[in-house]
């Protein structure tokens, strides 16, 4: 194999994953100010879909911070499993710790500096301790949450999803934070009174400090902590924040986030605008082009660092090849590099060397399981069932259909909460991508959101070879074609929900499995535009 693609291959695969202390960092390919944006005294939360360069962006900002300013990284995947109030401790105490590993670079008076931050650790240390002692209640809460998770859930199925299903998921979403909030009121209590003393000792910080001017707190993978809990453990950062020369990063999934809530009329979290900047480095289906060259410029990017011209790493495609490989991807960096990763290996196995559009069909299906695989593993309690068989509804439909992009109403999606939050929890997952917005159907009166369902759903049922009209995004003329896309209304969600078989995820990758294993000797499913 040549050197150069060695090269490439390993530069890739370490690389997938970004993580502090894994060796040389990419530059982050910024093409709408985002680095500019995040290295500004300002505070922020970064929203994009998982692998669309969340953490890049957090780790490469660093490097281009002003001198006196400083960066702090905390991942919340280290907090997965806490429970509140002590996960709210947890992030505290990290904080601190990296403080702590810091002083003699960051503070002057070295002494001092280290008595007060070890006496906030232990300050820390005994509170997490008694938030320990609430354990039980904290079980207590978890059980019946997943019960009422289990009743919005059979709610659903026994009549799709309509106006009750839809008061069922509000109303447990806010008892879900009053209940958070009563069963730990005295520890808030006590957090809450000792905020002053701590932004008074963290004053001391940087009045000592000869180097250090302001710290940017960055926190990453905030969805990984649980939903109701959310909303506080923003809450009490953004007041530690407030008038200290401290500012926060939060790096997370849009709709998996709950940054702020309304507790019995009062305001818990931070309010998007007000008290953050939102920062969106997500790149979808809307504009195929721009989300096609910024995954060209990242592969092209690593080829240079591998010793490659950019006419070397185009060369690897024929045809359609890439474009492909881009909608595959879902237009996500990571899911469209490691999917290369894979397909050049099958492609070179079989004596070739350049990737064209069915090589990559024939791993699309693996590709959606390892997303199905993420779901599972972010997703809580009951949400996994109903995500599930989001899947097989939206899947079914299309099928039905024929084609691979459906249309929502805006009105369906502004008055049917049920629909509107499954539909945006898929698209965090890359199960579905947004393909356009305020979209005039052909036929029918209103304005439409359109939707393509993820090629791993269908690209590889050879059944329907010849039958299937695949309406292909990276087309000029995309939008128009859309415009006379079928449209899910009410009555077919509602319809397809009540027939989900029980086990919905068994079925579909059974039924794709034995439609494979029934047509090995048949020729390869026809794309038509």
């Amino acid at each position: 194999m040549n050197p150069k693609l060695n090269q490439l291959r390993q530069l890739i695969t370490e690389n997938l994953r970004i993580q502090r202390g894994g060796g040389s960092l990419p530059n982050y390919i910024d093409v709408s100010h985002s680095v500019v944006d995040v290295t500004s005294k300002q505070n922020h939360a970064i929203f994009a879909r998982r692998g669309c360069g969340k953490t890049l962006l957090l780790h490469h900002s660093s490097s281009k911070l002003a001198g006196d300013v400083r960066p702090i990284y905390l991942n919340c995947e280290d907090f997965k499993h806490h429970s509140f109030p002590n996960v709210l401790i947890e992030v505290l105490d990290a904080l601190f710790c990296e403080l702590e590993s810091h002083l003699s670079g960051w503070f002057g008076r070295k002494k001092a500096t280290r008595q007060l931050i070890q006496c906030i650790r232990k300050q820390l240390a005994d509170k997490r301790s008694a938030a320990d002692r609430h354990q039980e209640d904290v079980r207590q809460v978890t059980a019946l949450e997943t019960e009422e998770s289990a009743t919005v859930s059979g709610s659903m199925k026994a009549r799709g999803v309509g106006a009750n299903a839809s008061a069922a998921s509000n109303s447990k979403a806010r008892q879900e934070i009053d209940r958070s909030y009563s069963v730990h009121t005295s520890k808030i209590k006590d957090l809450d009174a000792w905020l002053p003393q701590l932004k008074s000792q963290l004053r001391q910080f940087f009045s000592t400090s000869k180097n250090v001017k302001a710290v940017i707190l960055q926190i990453d993978d905030f969805y990984h902590l649980k939903r109701a809990d959310q909303p506080f453990v923003v809450d009490y950062i953004h007041r530690l924040c407030k008038d200290l020369p401290l500012y926060f990063k939060i790096a997370t999934l849009r709709h998996a986030s709950n940054l702020y809530a309304d507790r019995a009329g009062q305001p818990i979290g931070a309010q998007e605008r007000h008290d953050y900047q939102p920062i969106d480095i997500d790149f979808t289906f809307r504009d195929f082009a721009r989300t096609r060259d910024q995954n060209r410029d990242i592969l092209r990017a690593f080829g240079r660092m591998a010793g490659m011209s950019d006419s070397e790493v185009d060369a690897l495609f024929k045809g359609e090849g890439f474009d492909r490989l881009v909608m595959a991807g879902g237009g996500v960096p990571r899911d469209t590099l490691s999917l290369f990763l894979e397909v050049l290996t099958t492609v070179q196995a079989q004596g070739g060397d350049r990737i064209g559009k069915d090589d990559v069909r024939v791993l699309s299906r693996s590709n959606l399981e390892r997303r199905v695989q993420e779901l599972k593993q972010d997703s809580e309690g009951g949400e996994q069932d109903t995500l599930m068989r989001g899947i097989y509804v939206l899947r079914e439909f299309c099928l039905s259909k024929r084609t691979n992009v459906f249309l929502v109403s805006e009105q369906m999606l502004q008055q049917e909460d049920e629909v509107r939050n499954l539909i945006n929890r898929l698209l965090d997952y890359r199960i579905i991508h947004n393909a356009a917005t305020a979209l005039t159907h052909k036929s029918q009166q209103g304005t439409y959101q359109a939707f393509a369902i993820d090629i791993g759903c269908y690209a590889h049922l050879r059944k329907l070879d010849g039958k299937f009209t695949e309406l292909d995004i990276s087309r000029a003329d995309a939008k128009e074609r859309m415009r006379s896309a079928p449209i899910l209304a009410v009555g077919d969600f509602d319809k397809l929900w009540q027939s989900v078989p029980p086990d919905v995820e068994r079925s579909l990758l059974a039924e794709a499995g034995q439609q494979d294993a029934a047509a090995d000797d048949r020729p390869q499913a026809g794309d038509r535009a």
